[in-house]
Protein backbone atom coordinates (compact mmCIF):
# COMPACT_ATOMS: atom_id res chain seq x y z
CA UNK A 1 0.00 0.00 0.00
CA UNK A 2 3.04 2.51 0.72
CA UNK A 3 4.24 2.02 -2.45
CA UNK A 4 1.03 1.82 -4.26
CA UNK A 5 0.62 5.74 -2.76
CA UNK A 6 3.36 6.63 -3.49
CA UNK A 7 3.23 5.92 -7.20
CA UNK A 8 0.09 7.62 -7.48
CA UNK A 9 1.51 10.57 -5.13
CA UNK A 10 4.36 10.93 -7.68
CA UNK A 11 4.82 9.21 -11.19
CA UNK A 12 0.60 9.82 -11.88
CA UNK A 13 0.27 12.60 -10.08
CA UNK A 14 3.42 15.10 -10.77
CA UNK A 15 5.41 12.58 -13.54
CA UNK A 16 2.14 12.88 -16.13
CA UNK A 17 2.27 16.60 -15.81
CA UNK A 18 6.04 16.78 -16.90
CA UNK A 19 5.34 13.93 -20.05
CA UNK A 20 2.67 15.52 -21.43
CA UNK A 21 4.19 19.14 -21.11
CA UNK A 22 7.99 18.58 -21.91
CA UNK A 23 7.90 15.46 -23.99
CA UNK A 24 5.02 15.32 -25.88
CA UNK A 25 4.69 19.08 -26.45
CA UNK A 26 0.91 19.84 -24.86
CA UNK A 27 -0.44 22.71 -23.19
CA UNK A 28 -1.01 22.43 -19.51
CA UNK A 29 -4.59 22.66 -20.28
CA UNK A 30 -4.59 20.10 -23.13
CA UNK A 31 -2.71 17.58 -20.64
CA UNK A 32 -5.04 18.36 -17.77
CA UNK A 33 -8.14 17.38 -19.71
CA UNK A 34 -6.21 14.00 -19.96
CA UNK A 35 -5.69 13.95 -16.91
CA UNK A 36 -9.74 14.18 -16.62
CA UNK A 37 -9.96 11.36 -18.94
CA UNK A 38 -7.66 9.10 -16.31
CA UNK A 39 -9.79 9.82 -13.41
CA UNK A 40 -13.46 8.86 -15.27
CA UNK A 41 -11.96 5.85 -16.88
CA UNK A 42 -10.43 4.19 -13.63
CA UNK A 43 -13.70 5.26 -11.96
CA UNK A 44 -15.78 3.36 -14.59
CA UNK A 45 -12.75 0.32 -14.54
CA UNK A 46 -12.72 0.29 -10.77
CA UNK A 47 -16.74 0.05 -10.38
CA UNK A 48 -16.92 -2.79 -13.12
CA UNK A 49 -13.86 -4.50 -10.71
CA UNK A 50 -15.48 -4.03 -7.23
CA UNK A 51 -18.88 -5.42 -8.81
CA UNK A 52 -16.97 -8.63 -10.14
CA UNK A 53 -14.67 -9.06 -7.22
CA UNK A 54 -17.85 -9.00 -4.60
CA UNK A 55 -20.54 -11.42 -7.07
CA UNK A 56 -17.69 -14.08 -8.24
CA UNK A 57 -16.90 -14.02 -4.65
CA UNK A 58 -13.02 -12.92 -5.11
CA UNK A 59 -13.03 -10.59 -2.53
CA UNK A 60 -12.55 -13.12 -0.01
CA UNK A 61 -10.26 -15.44 -2.01
CA UNK A 62 -6.93 -13.89 -0.96
CA UNK A 63 -5.17 -16.06 -3.77
CA UNK A 64 -7.09 -14.18 -6.67
CA UNK A 65 -6.59 -10.86 -5.44
CA UNK A 66 -2.98 -11.45 -5.12
CA UNK A 67 -2.66 -12.51 -8.52
CA UNK A 68 -5.02 -9.39 -9.81
CA UNK A 69 -2.48 -7.44 -7.94
CA UNK A 70 0.50 -9.03 -9.36
CA UNK A 71 -1.28 -8.27 -13.22
CA UNK A 72 -1.42 -5.08 -12.08
CA UNK A 73 1.85 -4.54 -11.17
CA UNK A 74 2.95 -5.80 -14.12
CA UNK A 75 0.89 -3.35 -16.37
CA UNK A 76 2.05 -0.40 -14.28
CA UNK A 77 5.81 -1.46 -14.25
CA UNK A 78 5.84 -1.55 -18.23
CA UNK A 79 4.04 1.84 -18.33
CA UNK A 80 6.56 3.46 -16.15
CA UNK A 81 9.41 1.59 -18.01
CA UNK A 82 7.89 3.38 -21.33
CA UNK A 83 6.52 6.30 -20.19
CA UNK A 84 9.80 8.56 -20.98
CA UNK A 85 10.09 7.84 -24.54
CA UNK A 86 6.32 8.90 -25.63
CA UNK A 87 6.57 11.31 -27.69
CA UNK A 88 2.95 11.99 -29.46
CA UNK A 89 -0.26 12.64 -28.55
CA UNK A 90 -1.87 9.58 -28.98
CA UNK A 91 0.46 7.52 -27.99
CA UNK A 92 -0.22 9.68 -24.44
CA UNK A 93 -3.38 8.95 -24.82
CA UNK A 94 -2.95 4.84 -25.20
CA UNK A 95 -0.49 5.04 -21.79
CA UNK A 96 -3.46 6.58 -19.94
CA UNK A 97 -6.38 4.54 -20.79
CA UNK A 98 -3.65 1.62 -20.07
CA UNK A 99 -3.00 3.67 -16.89
CA UNK A 100 -6.56 3.65 -16.30
CA UNK A 101 -7.37 0.34 -16.46
CA UNK A 102 -4.08 -1.10 -13.82
CA UNK A 103 -5.57 1.69 -11.56
CA UNK A 104 -9.14 0.95 -11.47
CA UNK A 105 -8.51 -2.70 -10.73
CA UNK A 106 -5.63 -2.02 -8.24
CA UNK A 107 -7.65 0.22 -6.04
CA UNK A 108 -10.39 -2.38 -5.07
CA UNK A 109 -8.27 -4.82 -5.30
CA UNK A 110 -5.42 -3.80 -2.74
CA UNK A 111 -8.08 -1.84 -0.64
CA UNK A 112 -9.85 -5.25 0.10
CA UNK A 113 -6.60 -6.68 1.56
CA UNK A 114 -7.62 -4.97 4.93
CA UNK A 115 -10.06 -7.50 5.34
CA UNK A 116 -7.68 -10.65 5.33
CA UNK A 117 -4.49 -8.63 7.10
CA UNK A 118 -5.44 -5.73 9.03
CA UNK A 119 -6.92 -6.33 12.05
CA UNK A 120 -10.62 -3.48 12.30
CA UNK A 121 -9.00 -2.05 16.10
CA UNK A 122 -5.83 -1.71 14.49
CA UNK A 123 -6.84 -0.24 10.74
CA UNK A 124 -6.49 3.57 11.79
CA UNK A 125 -3.07 3.14 12.78
CA UNK A 126 -1.96 1.19 10.07
CA UNK A 127 -3.39 3.61 7.53
CA UNK A 128 -1.28 6.47 9.77
CA UNK A 129 1.79 4.21 9.03
CA UNK A 130 1.05 4.10 5.13
CA UNK A 131 0.45 7.98 5.00
CA UNK A 132 3.20 8.91 7.04
CA UNK A 133 6.20 6.45 5.41
CA UNK A 134 4.42 7.32 1.88
CA UNK A 135 4.07 11.53 2.43
CA UNK A 136 8.10 11.72 4.48
CA UNK A 137 9.83 9.48 1.33
CA UNK A 138 7.69 11.54 -1.21
CA UNK A 139 8.94 14.86 0.87
CA UNK A 140 11.91 14.10 2.21
CA UNK A 141 13.85 12.13 -0.49
CA UNK A 142 14.77 15.24 -3.34
CA UNK A 143 13.77 14.01 -6.60
CA UNK A 144 13.09 16.37 -9.83
CA UNK A 145 9.76 16.50 -10.76
CA UNK A 146 10.30 15.24 -14.14
CA UNK A 147 9.30 11.91 -15.70
CA UNK A 148 12.71 10.61 -16.89
CA UNK A 149 13.88 10.61 -13.24
CA UNK A 150 10.55 9.26 -11.99
CA UNK A 151 10.67 6.07 -13.57
CA UNK A 152 14.19 5.31 -13.09
CA UNK A 153 13.05 5.68 -9.25
CA UNK A 154 10.28 3.58 -9.39
CA UNK A 155 11.32 0.81 -12.04
CA UNK A 156 13.84 0.17 -9.26
CA UNK A 157 12.05 0.00 -6.67
CA UNK A 158 9.15 -2.39 -8.30
CA UNK A 159 11.16 -4.83 -9.38
CA UNK A 160 11.48 -6.50 -6.32
CA UNK A 161 8.28 -6.45 -5.39
CA UNK A 162 6.65 -7.41 -8.82
CA UNK A 163 9.45 -10.72 -8.04
CA UNK A 164 8.07 -10.91 -4.57
CA UNK A 165 4.23 -10.89 -5.53
CA UNK A 166 5.23 -13.30 -8.65
CA UNK A 167 6.29 -16.02 -5.86
CA UNK A 168 2.85 -15.26 -3.26
CA UNK A 169 0.62 -15.48 -6.59
CA UNK A 170 1.64 -18.73 -8.49
CA UNK A 171 4.49 -20.87 -6.33
CA UNK A 172 3.32 -23.27 -4.43
CA UNK A 173 4.57 -25.22 -1.71
CA UNK A 174 3.64 -26.45 1.88
CA UNK A 175 4.88 -23.84 4.17
CA UNK A 176 3.75 -21.01 1.72
CA UNK A 177 0.06 -22.69 1.25
CA UNK A 178 -0.02 -22.93 5.07
CA UNK A 179 0.66 -19.08 5.56
CA UNK A 180 -1.80 -17.87 2.67
CA UNK A 181 -4.67 -20.47 3.61
CA UNK A 182 -4.09 -18.83 7.17
CA UNK A 183 -4.36 -15.71 5.95
CA UNK A 184 -6.71 -15.57 3.74
CA UNK A 185 -9.18 -17.08 6.15
CA UNK A 186 -8.98 -14.14 8.67
CA UNK A 187 -11.73 -11.96 6.36
CA UNK A 188 -14.42 -13.93 8.62
CA UNK A 189 -12.34 -12.49 11.88
CA UNK A 190 -11.90 -9.60 10.51
CA UNK A 191 -14.16 -8.79 7.19
CA UNK A 192 -16.64 -6.95 8.98
CA UNK A 193 -15.93 -3.08 9.63
CA UNK A 194 -15.90 -1.01 12.17
CA UNK A 195 -19.31 0.57 11.41
CA UNK A 196 -20.56 -2.46 10.15
CA UNK A 197 -21.31 -4.32 13.74
CA UNK A 198 -25.08 -4.11 14.01
CA UNK A 199 -27.09 -4.16 10.25
CA UNK A 200 -24.32 -3.99 7.28
CA UNK A 201 -24.45 -0.95 5.30
CA UNK A 202 -25.27 -1.17 1.56
CA UNK A 203 -23.92 1.43 -1.20
CA UNK A 204 -27.38 3.38 -0.77
CA UNK A 205 -27.46 3.89 2.70
CA UNK A 206 -27.03 7.02 3.95
CA UNK A 207 -24.20 5.95 6.43
CA UNK A 208 -22.48 5.17 3.44
CA UNK A 209 -23.41 7.85 1.22
CA UNK A 210 -22.48 10.59 4.11
CA UNK A 211 -19.13 9.67 4.09
CA UNK A 212 -18.73 9.53 0.30
CA UNK A 213 -19.85 12.67 0.30
CA UNK A 214 -17.81 14.36 2.76
CA UNK A 215 -14.52 12.89 1.35
CA UNK A 216 -15.58 14.00 -2.21
CA UNK A 217 -16.09 17.52 -0.95
CA UNK A 218 -12.13 16.93 1.19
CA UNK A 219 -10.36 15.56 -2.20
CA UNK A 220 -11.83 18.23 -4.02
CA UNK A 221 -10.59 21.00 -1.88
CA UNK A 222 -7.40 19.69 -2.01
CA UNK A 223 -6.73 19.12 -5.65
CA UNK A 224 -8.36 22.11 -6.45
CA UNK A 225 -6.24 24.23 -4.23
CA UNK A 226 -2.78 22.33 -4.59
CA UNK A 227 -3.01 22.53 -8.55
CA UNK A 228 -2.85 26.57 -8.08
CA UNK A 229 -0.42 26.36 -5.29
CA UNK A 230 2.63 23.86 -7.29
CA UNK A 231 1.77 26.00 -10.61
CA UNK A 232 3.15 28.99 -8.66
CA UNK A 233 6.75 28.89 -8.62
CA UNK A 234 7.16 31.23 -5.31
CA UNK A 235 5.07 29.02 -3.43
CA UNK A 236 6.52 25.74 -4.69
CA UNK A 237 10.17 26.61 -4.78
CA UNK A 238 9.53 27.63 -0.84
CA UNK A 239 8.08 24.66 0.21
CA UNK A 240 7.45 21.11 -1.42
CA UNK A 241 10.57 21.67 -4.25
CA UNK A 242 12.58 23.71 -1.63
CA UNK A 243 16.57 23.35 -2.03
CA UNK A 244 16.71 23.91 1.55
CA UNK A 245 16.79 20.00 2.97
CA UNK A 246 15.68 21.48 6.03
CA UNK A 247 12.45 22.81 4.44
CA UNK A 248 11.51 19.50 3.34
CA UNK A 249 12.13 17.72 6.62
CA UNK A 250 10.11 19.59 8.22
CA UNK A 251 6.87 19.40 5.53
CA UNK A 252 7.92 15.60 5.50
CA UNK A 253 7.70 15.76 9.18
CA UNK A 254 4.60 17.19 9.32
CA UNK A 255 2.97 14.69 7.22
CA UNK A 256 4.18 12.27 9.98
CA UNK A 257 2.47 14.24 12.90
CA UNK A 258 -0.72 14.39 11.02
CA UNK A 259 -1.22 11.34 10.64
CA UNK A 260 -0.24 9.72 13.50
CA UNK A 261 -2.45 12.65 15.05
CA UNK A 262 -5.39 11.18 12.32
CA UNK A 263 -4.38 7.37 13.14
CA UNK A 264 -5.18 8.07 17.23
CA UNK A 265 -8.44 10.35 16.67
CA UNK A 266 -9.81 7.45 13.90
CA UNK A 267 -9.00 4.68 16.29
CA UNK A 268 -10.67 6.38 19.32
CA UNK A 269 -13.04 8.69 18.21
CA UNK A 270 -16.60 8.68 15.78
CA UNK A 271 -16.22 9.43 12.05
CA UNK A 272 -17.57 13.14 12.68
CA UNK A 273 -14.39 13.73 14.88
CA UNK A 274 -11.62 13.54 12.44
CA UNK A 275 -14.02 14.96 9.76
CA UNK A 276 -14.50 18.71 11.71
CA UNK A 277 -10.65 18.12 12.17
CA UNK A 278 -9.89 17.78 8.38
CA UNK A 279 -12.00 20.77 7.24
CA UNK A 280 -10.98 22.90 10.13
CA UNK A 281 -7.15 22.39 9.17
CA UNK A 282 -7.95 22.71 5.14
CA UNK A 283 -9.85 25.97 6.44
CA UNK A 284 -6.67 27.09 8.89
CA UNK A 285 -4.52 26.31 5.84
CA UNK A 286 -6.25 28.06 3.46
CA UNK A 287 -6.85 31.13 6.05
CA UNK A 288 -2.91 31.30 6.40
CA UNK A 289 -1.81 31.19 2.50
CA UNK A 290 -4.29 33.94 1.38
CA UNK A 291 -3.22 36.08 4.67
CA UNK A 292 0.30 35.78 3.63
CA UNK A 293 -0.89 37.14 0.28
CA UNK A 294 -2.60 40.04 1.21
CA UNK A 295 0.29 41.02 3.89
CA UNK A 296 2.57 40.78 0.89
CA UNK A 297 0.30 43.02 -1.15
CA UNK A 298 0.31 45.45 1.09
CA UNK A 299 3.53 45.23 2.72
CA UNK A 300 6.12 44.14 -0.07
CA UNK A 301 8.89 45.22 1.33
CA UNK A 302 8.64 43.50 4.40
CA UNK A 303 6.85 40.00 3.09
CA UNK A 304 10.09 39.99 0.46
CA UNK A 305 9.52 36.97 -2.27
CA UNK A 306 8.93 33.65 0.22
CA UNK A 307 6.45 32.09 2.42
CA UNK A 308 6.38 31.08 5.98
CA UNK A 309 7.04 27.00 6.06
CA UNK A 310 3.96 26.98 8.35
CA UNK A 311 1.50 27.06 5.58
CA UNK A 312 2.45 23.99 3.55
CA UNK A 313 3.31 22.55 6.88
CA UNK A 314 -0.20 22.78 7.65
CA UNK A 315 -1.33 21.76 4.62
CA UNK A 316 0.70 18.50 4.80
CA UNK A 317 -0.91 18.05 8.23
CA UNK A 318 -4.57 18.21 6.82
CA UNK A 319 -3.14 15.66 3.84
CA UNK A 320 -2.36 13.57 6.14
CA UNK A 321 -5.77 13.54 7.98
CA UNK A 322 -7.69 12.84 5.08
CA UNK A 323 -5.22 10.20 3.52
CA UNK A 324 -5.41 8.56 6.68
CA UNK A 325 -9.20 8.28 6.63
CA UNK A 326 -9.26 7.41 3.61
CA UNK A 327 -7.10 4.40 3.81
CA UNK A 328 -8.95 3.41 7.14
CA UNK A 329 -12.50 4.43 6.24
CA UNK A 330 -13.99 1.95 2.94
CA UNK A 331 -12.87 -1.31 4.73
CA UNK A 332 -14.86 -0.42 7.95
CA UNK A 333 -17.59 0.63 5.94
CA UNK A 334 -18.01 -3.03 4.36
CA UNK A 335 -18.36 -6.71 5.39
CA UNK A 336 -16.40 -9.33 2.92
CA UNK A 337 -19.59 -9.29 0.54
CA UNK A 338 -19.18 -5.38 -0.25
CA UNK A 339 -15.53 -4.57 0.14
CA UNK A 340 -15.01 -4.51 -3.81
CA UNK A 341 -18.27 -2.51 -4.47
CA UNK A 342 -17.75 -0.18 -1.65
CA UNK A 343 -13.92 0.46 -2.21
CA UNK A 344 -14.29 1.15 -5.18
CA UNK A 345 -16.94 3.29 -5.13
CA UNK A 346 -15.30 5.09 -2.27
CA UNK A 347 -12.20 5.94 -3.94
CA UNK A 348 -13.76 6.11 -7.15
CA UNK A 349 -16.20 9.18 -6.53
CA UNK A 350 -14.39 10.64 -3.68
CA UNK A 351 -11.54 10.11 -5.05
CA UNK A 352 -11.09 10.22 -8.96
CA UNK A 353 -14.35 11.72 -9.44
CA UNK A 354 -13.88 15.03 -7.09
CA UNK A 355 -9.94 15.30 -9.08
CA UNK A 356 -11.88 15.49 -12.29
CA UNK A 357 -14.33 18.20 -10.98
CA UNK A 358 -11.64 20.05 -9.23
CA UNK A 359 -9.02 19.60 -12.19
CA UNK A 360 -12.66 21.22 -15.22
CA UNK A 361 -12.87 23.90 -11.70
CA UNK A 362 -9.00 25.05 -11.87
CA UNK A 363 -9.04 24.94 -16.06
CA UNK A 364 -12.02 27.20 -16.07
CA UNK A 365 -10.24 29.66 -13.26
CA UNK A 366 -6.84 29.53 -16.03
CA UNK A 367 -9.35 30.36 -18.41
CA UNK A 368 -11.04 33.19 -16.63
CA UNK A 369 -7.75 34.60 -15.48
CA UNK A 370 -8.53 34.40 -11.57
CA UNK A 371 -5.66 35.84 -9.55
CA UNK A 372 -3.87 33.83 -7.10
CA UNK A 373 -5.55 35.34 -4.12
CA UNK A 374 -9.33 34.67 -5.38
CA UNK A 375 -8.45 30.93 -6.59
CA UNK A 376 -6.97 30.38 -2.85
CA UNK A 377 -10.17 32.61 -1.10
CA UNK A 378 -12.62 30.16 -3.53
CA UNK A 379 -10.71 27.24 -1.88
CA UNK A 380 -10.42 28.80 1.59
CA UNK A 381 -14.73 29.32 1.53
CA UNK A 382 -14.88 25.73 0.36
CA UNK A 383 -13.64 24.64 3.58
CA UNK A 384 -15.06 27.09 5.68
CA UNK A 385 -18.49 25.99 3.73
CA UNK A 386 -18.08 22.35 4.28
CA UNK A 387 -16.72 23.15 8.11
CA UNK A 388 -20.11 24.96 8.83
CA UNK A 389 -22.27 22.65 7.60
CA UNK A 390 -20.65 19.36 9.12
CA UNK A 391 -20.94 21.66 12.20
CA UNK A 392 -24.37 22.21 11.65
CA UNK A 393 -25.63 18.58 10.64
CA UNK A 394 -24.06 17.26 13.59
CA UNK A 395 -26.06 19.72 16.11
CA UNK A 396 -29.23 19.04 14.33
CA UNK A 397 -28.85 15.49 14.22
CA UNK A 398 -28.08 15.81 17.83
CA UNK A 399 -31.08 17.68 18.55
CA UNK A 400 -33.32 15.28 16.41
CA UNK A 401 -31.92 12.30 18.80
CA UNK A 402 -32.47 14.00 22.16
CA UNK A 403 -36.45 15.42 20.60
CA UNK A 404 -36.50 11.26 19.73
CA UNK A 405 -35.37 10.11 23.26
CA UNK A 406 -37.74 13.09 25.10
CA UNK A 407 -40.86 11.67 22.76
CA UNK A 408 -40.58 8.44 23.73
CA UNK A 409 -40.08 9.62 27.43
CA UNK A 410 -43.12 11.44 27.73
CA UNK A 411 -44.98 9.10 25.40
Amino acid sequence: MVAGYYYNITFVQLGLIDLGTRLVGMTETAVSMWMAALALVTLLVAAVTGLTMDRSGWSTDLRTKLRLLFGVVCVQFALTLVAPTIRTVPAFGAWIVFASVGLGVGFPVSFSLAIDLVPVPDRGYVAAAITAIAYFLANAISLSWSVDVFSRVLVAAMAPGLLLLGVLSFASFDRLDAVLDALGAQHERYGTGRFCRGEPIRARNLAFVVPVVLMFGVFFIDSLGFLRIIDTPSLLLSSWQSPDLSTRLFIAAAHVVGAVMAGVIYANYSLSRIFLWTFALFALTHVMYTSDLRFAAVFPAIAGNGTSPLNPASYAVAVSFYTTLNFALWPDLSTPQTIGTHSAIGIGVAGWLATFSSTALALYFQATELTLLSHLNVVQALSLLLLFGLAVGLYARRMVELARGDGGASA
